[in-house]
């Protein structure tokens, strides 16, 4: 079998590499029985191809002609077509009902459901216009209801990041005392190749801040859960929401009202809005029909941010942004007091200017004390190690459980994983964060910390799962591939390029690029959605991993929430096909992912949001460090290697807690630079 580069060549073409049709049927029944019980072989048995019936005019064709790797896919059809119909005009009763229009559909007989998964790539742009216009998916229009008007004032400080000693210095600054509690950031702690270039931070902020908490109240389709929202004061309201919690943001989104003017000049998507988290369980929102089990962590948890603080890696320069309600703030004959978020702008700029006067002496990066709190090293503190969740014969077994699922035709793929936990008390859930950031670092990195939940969130992931920018257009970055990095400079080039070649790899990265064009043609405008870098090989500090990227222009008619619905969870942590995977895994697997598997990022006031996926994480609950891990499983999967893969990918994290471990933390040594600057 040729692998996908190979087939790549120009020089290979659609006869020699597909064959022909005519040579694919079986018609002898009996050469097939024994073909599939003949293990014997030197070459094994062939993998059928094709099927037709030995009396009825039934015929079948093994190919995927929808697939971004299939270069003639409209010829198959059309091929196929043409074959169908010579051998239906051999047949009297055929004749006899005039078959002539054998392979047109009619358009009575199809629904918008099985047109989508039809219609191939490479159909002509307008006949998929034509077709799409006609079956199109019914989407419910959606009004404002009302709600808020939100003005948003900015400030920009040129070339000021290196002089403020980097965005750790400025976050730890900022936001890091108390423990950081109540904060997000938002890290692109790794931005080489431009693979990413902004990061937003910010705390419990001005009168808009709230946080929103929201359970499953069960884990069925439908089921709808409990929000508890919390603002600044710690006030909370309490309400069950029938229809779940991606609706509810859905209409929060929907009652904003905004002025685009107010942004303009600013190079990035994120300006104030939703920041936080989506769990793995809300997936009984999307497509699923069920859970496992119930998370012991939030299914969801979102800040709404009205500050903050925006990084360009790029150009080193320092934003600070801040909303306020025009409805809220404003009297009877149109004048604002802007006085709350005037007074975040001015005092956060004296903090930095104050920063920028005290840099010779200011230096966090490399220092065991976080904002003055004392660490020291203790051998009878969190002796306990790591207790993974299945042993390894019990890993290898649901390798091999999975294996035997995709040979009996239930998937092509299966995201198998497993979680590791550990108890951590007395440890400091923002220093763990700074060493990841540092041993790891990512361009799709996160800092959640949710104090009313006891929760705090180290994610150093690589991933994108969705984004939406200003211009509607959608990106997915899955990857599906993953190698450790070599000793020396030529063992490293050796297994990146074992990476790129190999055939498995290959065919997960592709499985799930198929999949994600089929999310996102859900939601994006016909013709639209392409895939401009496949399977490319991206490098970090610890893995090489194979990454590709998908685009599309997102639906007018449809919301940022709408396209998260449609490709959630990320394809990438299910297999495909999705559906039918995500009830295998859940069959297999004994606890629940919960925050593993989603997604962190922000859902902009102005309709942008960017996710990655929740990979390479350490999620610290309740005195508890838990650690998912996992890895694709294909028809070429070994059980050992994919054992040792999900080792190698929980490998980083798991030694950053080890070693803060070690560590015992003193919260009463309080002479933090907070109060040196404030």
């Amino acid at each position: 079998m040729l692998s996908f580069l190979e087939s790549d060549k120009p020089d290979i073409t659609s006869s020699n590499l597909w064959g022909s049709l005519d040579n694919l049927f079986i018609t002898n029944q009996s050469e097939f029985r024994e073909c599939g019980n003949n293990t014997s072989e030197p070459d094994g048995c062939r993998v059928l191809m094709g099927i037709m019936h030995s009396t009825r005019p039934h015929y079948g064709v093994q190919f995927h002609p929808e697939s971004v790797a299939t270069h003639y896919g409209r010829q198959i059809f059309q091929n196929f077509k043409k074959i169908t119909t010579e051998v239906g005009l051999q047949t009297q009763l055929l004749q006899e009902k005039k078959v002539h229009g054998i392979g047109k559909l009619e358009r009575s007989q199809i629904n918008s459901a099985d047109l989508r998964s039809f219609v191939a790539t490479d159909l002509l742009h307008a006949e998929r216009l034509k077709l799409w216009d006609s079956f199109g998916p019914c989407v419910l229009s959606k009004q404002n209801t009302g709600g808020k008007c939100l003005q948003l004032r900015w400030k920009k400080f040129d070339k000021f990041l290196n002089r403020l000693g980097g965005s750790e210095n400025i976050f730890s600054v900022l936001f890091g005392h108390k423990n950081a509690e109540d904060t997000f950031w938002l890290d692109s702690s790794s931005v080489d190749q431009n693979r990413a270039r902004f990061s937003f931070m910010g705390g419990k902020g001005g009168p808009l801040w709230k946080q929103m908490t929201f359970h499953l109240s069960n884990q069925r389709v439908n089921c709808g859960g409990n929000l508890t929202i919390r603002d600044a004061h710690g006030h909370t309201v309490r309400s069950f929401l029938k229809g779940g919690f991606l609706d509810f943001l859905d209409k929060e989104m929907q009652s904003i009202q905004y002025n685009e003017k107010d942004y303009e000049g600013l190079p990035f998507d994120f300006h104030g809005g939703f920041v936080g988290y989506i769990g793995y369980g809300l997936k009984v929102e999307c497509d699923a029909s069920s859970n496992n089990a119930k998370s012991s962590t939030p299914d969801a948890c979102f800040f709404f941010a009205d500050n903050l603080v925006v990084i360009d890696h790029n150009n080193g320069d320092v934003y600070l942004l801040s909303l306020h309600d025009e409805y809220s703030s404003c009297n009877g004959d149109g004048n604002c007091q802007n006085s709350a978020h005037s007074s975040w702008l001015a005092n956060t700029e004296k903090k930095l200017l104050r920063m920028d006067a005290m840099a010779p002496r200011l230096s966090i990066n490399g220092n065991s004390s976080i904002n003055g709190n004392s660490f020291t090293r203790s051998s009878n503190v969190n002796k306990q190690r790591f207790v993974i969740e299945k042993s390894k014969d019990e890993y290898i077994r649901d390798v091999q459980s999975c294996l035997d699922y995709i040979r009996d035709g239930e998937s092509y793929e299966l995201c198998l994983t497993t979680q590791m936990k550990k108890r951590t008390d007395y440890m400091n859930a923002l220093q763990l964060y700074l060493k990841l950031r540092k041993q790891n670092p990512a361009p799709y990195a996160a800092w959640l910390n949710f104090s009313s939940e006891n929760l705090s969130i180290c994610c150093s992931s690589p991933e994108r799962f969705l984004r939406l920018d200003q211009n509607a257009v959608l990106e997915a970055k899955p990857i599906k591939g993953t190698i450790a990095r070599g000793r020396t400079p030529e063992e490293d080039e050796c297994l990146r390029l074992q990476l790129k070649y190999s055939e498995k790899d290959q065919a997960e990265n592709l499985m799930i690029v198929d999949l994600l064009r089929n999310d996102l043609g859900k939601v994006c405008e016909a013709g639209s959605v392409h895939v401009p870098r496949l399977m490319d090989v991206e490098s970090y500090k610890t893995v090489h991993t194979m990454v590709s990227t998908i685009r599309g222009t997102k639906m007018s008619n449809l919301s940022p929430v709408d396209c998260v619905k449609a490709a959630f969870p990320g394809g990438s942590m299910t297999g495909a096909p999705k559906v039918r995977s995500m009830e295998i895994l859940d069959s297999l697997e004994t606890s629940p992912r919960g925050i593993y598997s989603g997604s962190i990022g922000f859902f902009s006031y102005n309709k942008t949001f960017d996710l990655n996926i929740v990979i390479r994480t350490v999620v610290l609950h309740d005195g508890e460090a838990s650690i998912g891990a996992g890895g694709a499983i294909v028809a070429l999967s070994d059980p050992e290697s994919e054992y040792n893969e999900m080792l190698l990918k929980a490998k980083t994290p798991t030694k950053v807690v080890e070693e803060c471990s070690q560590q015992v933390y003193n919260p009463d040594r309080s002479d933090s630079m907070q109060t040196t600057l404030s």
